[in-house]
């Protein structure tokens, strides 16, 4: 039986845990990726083809992938490490670049001659998206680069809360690697979560938390997931097939359902006022998500602060992030909580 979350009289408890996000560190560990925006207006249609010629008004890049990750959580005032490869050009270096800007260590970032930077390329038009076009390599990381990976996460072991793995199946996750991350982790107390792709389920069995959208967790139980019954089919069979601590399945606009190990479901319904672009949501989630457990948050608190970090995020279009004072302003707002004394 699904459980609705009670937000009443947890804000403050909330606010208590953000205001110690400092003084947690997560390493995130994945596919570094560059979110490229072009921005422009549609008036006509090509003559050529059937398709809006956009004028184009301005260009943005942004981090991705797990560099958007390591942005949310220190936009949440948490301390981040990334660990990934990059290529050997121009890309790879503006996003070492921006990472040290957020005054975060990019020594973790290995530059990989041969190897693209993974950019994603979004055209919006009217705040809607006309198409995406990718370039990137999907293969393995050589072993070479895997050892170096793993001799970097070693070296930050004693001084991390949890570990973060953003898998878009770019080539970085493998079974060896996170075989690896679980050892590292086990008995630690270190926390384990990852952002998963389908195709790569087998390699999660194990991990602490694991945070799948409604398609890719109706796609592991091969569940159409429509209503509550079909959504418990698959949550269950989730927790019970990877033995994770917890599964949180993301369902867009009806919010998040949490699958506990003690048999609890609670749902937690979106707080989000609109919804413009679902672009990085599910970055936002798993680093609040596990930022928040890093920092000795309950599973259902954790996933509170997920909940109301996304709903912020998906009211703005393109990739973006929440600073932790606007977190808690909405915190405060949704909860009918007394402003802060300035």
């Amino acid at each position: 039986m699904i459980q609705e979350m009670n937000f009443a009289g947890d804000g403050e408890n909330l606010i208590r845990y953000i205001d110690g996000f400092p003084k947690t560190t997560v390493l995130v560990f994945g596919d570094i990726i560059m979110d490229e925006y072009i921005w422009g207006d549609v008036s006509r249609i090509s003559p050529e083809a059937p398709v809006p010629v956009v004028d184009v008004r301005q260009e943005t890049k942004m981090l991705g992938g797990a560099a958007n990750v390591v942005n949310n959580i220190a936009a949440l005032g948490g301390r981040a490490v990334l660990c990934g490869v990059v290529g050997n050009d121009g890309t790879g270096e503006e996003i070492i670049r921006k990472i040290q800007e957020l005054d975060l260590p990019a020594g973790g970032i290995i530059r990989v001659s041969g190897r693209p930077t993974t950019i994603k390329t979004r055209i919006v038009a009217q705040s809607q998206q006309v198409v995406r076009f990718d370039r990137e390599s999907r293969k393995p990381v050589a072993e070479e680069h895997v050892r170096k990976l793993f001799s970097l996460i070693e070296g930050e072991k004693d001084r991390i809360h949890a570990v973060v793995v953003s898998d878009y199946d770019k080539g970085v996750v493998s079974p060896e690697i996170m075989q690896g991350l679980k050892t590292i982790c086990r008995g630690s107390g270190v926390i384990l979560g990852v952002d998963p792709k389908p195709n790569h389920f087998d390699h999660y069995r194990g991990i602490d938390v694991i945070t799948p959208n409604h398609h890719e967790a109706g796609a592991f139980s091969r569940t159409l997931i429509t209503d509550r019954r079909s959504l418990v089919q698959a949550g269950t069979k989730m927790l019970e097939e990877l033995q994770c601590r917890s599964v949180l399945i993301t369902q867009g606009k009806e919010g998040m359902t949490l699958f506990e190990q003690n048999g609890e479901i609670t749902h937690i319904p979106t707080v989000a006022r609109k919804v413009f672009d679902v672009t990085g949501a599910g970055d936002t989630v798993i680093g609040a998500f596990c930022l928040g457990l890093g920092a000795g948050m309950d599973l259902k608190s954790a996933a509170t602060i997920a909940n109301f970090a996304a709903g912020i995020v998906v009211g703005e279009v393109g990739t973006s992030t929440v600073k932790a004072e606007e977190l808690k302003k909405v915190i405060r707002e949704r909860l009918g909580m007394k402003a802060d004394r300035p």
